[in-house]
């Protein structure tokens, strides 16, 4: 029925900007779908993913241009999750993720969830001194890139970006990590190796950065990305611990990006949404939803003159279907 926008309910364009994300994903709103609904009144009120389908069904079936998420809004409130406060969006989609795939009863989907945005990487830790080598999988929701070097120099691309994220740290003096075959603190080299990408990609640009005084402060620099994202041209084969056949399917094209505008203490969050169904894309502003076209979502690169204008914050990612 077209692009239906949410209502601004005190400060809650944040949770507007992520939800239009989770609800423009098809994959997604096919999980949603299949869920358990809870039986009694008081666990419906309680239970985020039945919350979610109410909203998601409003937004379908309702021919208004925009609908109301105060029942949700109320039912995170229930889950600690403030209401009528500046949230960041990195932050507030890892909190409603996990309070969703918590609520699912469904084995298969958690799973599919899972599936759909898990992100699995493999740390590496050598000592420096003996060689010694450890090894663990850990999975990440987001792929946080930092847009800043570690002399503090600007990142000029998103493929940078993601080679800052991947290189090598050598952890000496205060950082230096105890080796059990040394039996002592040594210096330790750590480095990150991708061994799973999710169908869904999420990556979150760290544009907001703490100084020496811990005044939060916002990077708002020029950093362009890509309509399409191949790994396999990006990425070493020391910075991928993944076969050929998972390596193969790593090309992405954007879907979406949730756009910040203002300072890091008071600012104010878009969605840039291609619809799956339609190809087109979408400015989703609270209430507002308008069609868009790529050179709109390109002005959400940044600028570093317009500390007031919009910088993309999330970048989402969707595999391209094999030809």
């Amino acid at each position: 029925t077209g692009a239906i926008g949410l209502y601004n309910i005190g400060q809650s364009c944040c949770l507007n900007s992520v939800l239009q994300v989770f609800f423009m994903n098809t994959r997604f709103t096919g999980i949603l779908r299949r869920i358990t609904v809870p039986s009694h009144a008081g666990q419906q009120r309680r239970h985020v993913p039945y919350q979610m389908l109410l909203l998601l069904e409003e937004m379908q079936c309702g021919k208004q241009k925009a609908v109301s998420p105060v029942a949700l809004a109320s039912c995170l409130s229930i889950h600690r999750v403030k209401l009528f406060v500046q949230h960041d969006a990195a932050q507030l989609f890892l909190t409603l993720w996990n309070l969703i795939k918590r609520q699912m009863k469904k084995p298969e989907l958690v799973e599919e969830l899972s599936d759909l945005y898990t992100i699995c990487v493999q740390e590496h830790l050598a000592c420096q001194k003996c060689s010694s080598e450890t090894k663990r999988n850990s999975n990440m929701l987001t792929l946080p890139l930092p847009v800043l070097d570690s002399n503090s120099h600007v990142l000029n691309t998103l493929e940078d970006c993601l080679q800052c994220f991947l290189r090598p740290e050598e952890l000496t003096e205060h950082n230096m990590c105890f080796c059990e075959q040394c039996g002592r603190k040594t210096p330790f080299l750590q480095s990150m190796k991708l061994v799973h990408l999710p169908q869904t990609l999420t990556i979150h640009l760290k544009r907001f950065c703490f100084e020496k005084s811990a005044y939060i402060h916002k990077l708002s620099h020029c950093l362009p990305f890509p309509q399409d994202l191949d790994f396999n041209a990006v990425l070493t084969e020391n910075q991928c611990q993944a076969g050929d056949s998972e390596k193969a399917a790593w090309k992405y094209e954007i879907f979406a990006v949730v756009a910040h505008s203002g300072s890091a203490s008071c600012g104010h969050y878009c969605a840039y949404i291609r619809s799956l169904t339609e190809c087109k894309w979408y400015c989703f502003n609270d209430s507002e939803v308008c069609e868009v076209s790529w050179d709109d979502v390109k002005c959400t690169y940044g600028h570093s003159s317009l500390h007031w204008g919009q910088t993309a914050y999330l970048l989402i990612y969707m595999k391209k279907r094999p030809q």
